[in-house]
């Protein structure tokens, strides 16, 4: 294969990007396998694990909330992690999160310990999302950049489209988890088939200064901010969305146990989400960052009103609604896998970034729990998911004062 010439990074051969790619890819993809099959298979496993009535939502609301506090705790300290020790290690110790710890939900016996595997393999999704955008931008060539790191958000739809195929063919949940297995392969292969980040080596030296590598710093704050805003409020408005949708489904169905409505619904949002995330590098070339967002923002609360407010039966117009949800939270997931890296250097790009994606999954962990505790004063699923969504509003005003700026090839920060 012939090179590919980059001006900021030293020259690749078409070989090794389409492998870097395809390993960075599927690697994430498996952080939305995990994420989607708790939703999936949780009222059969909550019956398996023989929780009661009367704890099934606590219980539920626990898991699923250990979870996103996983996701966070892995994304800050898998984000450090990546800026100290590179992007490759990281990468490697994600994927090994997310495979042994899926692969050990399927022996569960306890909620408990199913919470703490929970718990961990959500690290290591928190951790891979992460670290693969980092490897991504930092090593693709400027000229498809954009639309290669849109097209790598639809890695989480790729895993949703997978564990709904799983819930749909497989009834039993300890079987559909040791998917895990497959993980852990990739991680070996990680190991010898993968290059470090070659602006990580170039930028590590710069790693002794305390200044240089502190995320607060004051020439970055403003972004910081303001990334952790927008990111995070189309996180926790989906979220509690996502989690809680097969339960939604569950109840409006009638004359069902509700298993292939809860797939379906799983596999409409994949396929949403995929296309989504796959033209949203192109959306944001054409429409430009800033717009491209606000119509997400927009489009995503619209959706969900008429998903959770004018259905009052599982229908055509319902699995639209979903497919629409997904749309645009899946173009905004890509346009936001170019723009949050962009605005942070290189020493400090993966903390960063780690802290813009997973800041928000403390409120969103808390709102996910919160959704359960609010169901019954609320009247329903439909009643208080809708409310969550109002936090799309909120990302709505935070991008209006965002500003578009590229910081990909800065190894320090320059001026102050």
């Amino acid at each position: 294969m012939s090179p590919v010439a980059n001006t900021n990074t030293p020259l690749r051969t078409d070989f090794y990007l389409f492998l870097l790619y395809t390993i960075s890819f599927i690697c994430s993809a498996f952080g939305g396998v995990t994420a989607t099959l708790m939703s999936s298979y949780l009222p059969v496993v909550l019956l398996d694990l023989k929780i009661g009535a009367e704890s099934l939502e606590v219980v539920s609301a626990v898991i699923n909330s250990v979870y996103l506090f996983g996701m966070l705790t892995g994304g800050l300290l898998l984000g450090f992690v990546s800026d100290r020790l590179g992007r490759k290690p990281a990468l490697i110790i994600s994927t090994l999160l997310i495979g042994l710890f899926t692969m050990l939900t399927s022996f569960a016996e306890g909620w408990q310990i199913l919470a703490v595997f929970r718990f961990l393999s959500g690290a290591g999704v928190g951790g891979v999302l992460v670290s693969s955008t980092i490897l991504i931008a930092e090593e693709w060539p400027e000229r498809s950049r954009n639309i290669m790191l849109g097209i790598l958000s639809i890695t989480i739809p790729v895993g949703i489209f997978a564990a709904g195929f799983i819930t749909y063919t497989i009834e039993s949940w300890r079987t559909g988890f040791l998917v895990g297995i497959l993980p852990l392969l990739l991680a070996g292969l990680t190991q010898v088939a993968i290059l470090e980040s070659h602006q990580w080596k170039k930028s590590e030296p710069q790693k002794n200064s305390e200044t240089r590598t502190s995320i607060f710093n004051s020439d970055i704050l403003y972004d910081l901010v303001i990334g952790c805003v927008i990111y995070g409020s189309m996180l926790i408005g989906l979220w509690a969305i996502f989690l809680w949708l097969p339960t939604w489904v569950q109840t409006m169905v009638q004359n069902s146990d509700g298993q292939k409505e809860r797939g379906l619904s799983m596999i409409l949002f994949a396929i949403g989400g995929l296309l989504g995330g796959f033209i949203s590098g192109w959306v944001a070339n054409r429409v430009g960052i800033k717009r491209s967002l606000i119509v997400c923002f927009a489009a995503v609360f619209a959706f969900s009103f008429m998903l959770f407010k004018l259905n009052h039966a599982l229908n055509l117009f319902s699995y639209f609604n979903m497919a629409g949800i997904a749309v645009f939270f899946g173009m905004s997931q890509g346009i936001l896998n170019v723009y949050i890296p962009e605005l942070f250097p290189t020493a400090i790009r993966s903390s960063a970034t780690g802290f813009c994606f997973n800041v928000g999954r403390i409120f969103t962990a808390a709102a996910v729990f919160f959704v359960g505790w609010l169901v019954n004063t609320l009247g329903g699923y439909g009643n208080t998911l809708f409310i969550f969504s109002f936090i799309f509003l909120i990302g709505l005003i935070a991008t209006l004062f965002a500003r578009e700026k590229n910081r990909l090839n800065q190894t320090d920060y320059g001026v102050h």
